[in-house]
């Protein structure tokens, strides 16, 4: 059997992915000496935001998700990011692989609103890797599953999520709206001879406050 121990050494932008992607570098240790062939990996992210501190605009911007702070000793728990999957070629000992993790800006999605809530700091993280390794021997070739208790804990600092917004969507975001709302923005956006979606939005927010 082997014994395998995975580490995230890094994260970077994927700089010519059709979609925003985050490359993570991450390390697979085996310690018993078996020669691994190959092994296709699966792997779940999740956000664990009890393990940082917020300043208060960051406080502000994460009501949505966890309510008032008075709230948070009981609502601020770990969450599911995103699902990833990776093929690792033969080794021995260790090697290092690219963990690619797609990622989104809809602000519908959990995950994209509390990342953009984030001015500075680091992100915590914990993956969960699972998948089949497929060992080589004297005897043949052997199949193992890889168990969900593999883990590894990381830190990634927000500019790196938010250097990869910049690069996709340069000063922008995404809002999800349905088609009603949809429509009545566009006839007011064309009643008005507006040229664009933020001068609509803007004299519709400009009323309100008013």
């Amino acid at each position: 059997m082997t014994e395998l121990a995975f580490t995230v050494l890094d994260v970077v932008p994927e700089p010519y992915g059709a979609a925003p992607t985050l490359l993570f570098r991450v390390r697979v240790d085996e310690s018993t000496g078996a020669t691994v062939h190959a092994a296709v990996l699966r792997a779940q992210i999740q956000i664990e935001p009890q393990r940082r501190d917020y300043g208060d605009a960051e406080r502000d911007g994460l009501t949505d998700l966890f309510g008032t702070p008075d709230r948070w000793r009981s609502t601020v728990r770990p969450f599911l990011w995103a699902h990833a999957a990776a093929t690792v070629r033969g080794f021995t000992g260790d090697i290092e692989f690219d963990l690619p993790v797609s990622c989104t800006y809809d602000f519908e999605v959990a995950a994209a609103k509390y990342l953009h809530a984030l001015r500075d700091g680091e992100v915590p993280l914990r993956v969960l890797f699972s998948g089949t390794v497929f060992t080589r021997g004297g005897t043949g070739f052997g199949v193992e599953q890889v168990p969900w208790h593999l883990e590894a804990a990381y830190r990634m600092p927000v500019r790196v999520w938010r250097d990869l917004m910049d690069a996709y969507f340069p000063g922008g975001g995404w809002i999800r709206l349905d088609r009603e709302t949809l429509d009545a923005l566009a006839r007011y956006r064309s009643a008005r001879g507006l040229t664009s979606w933020e001068q609509a939005l803007g004299e519709l927010l400009a009323g309100v406050a008013s």
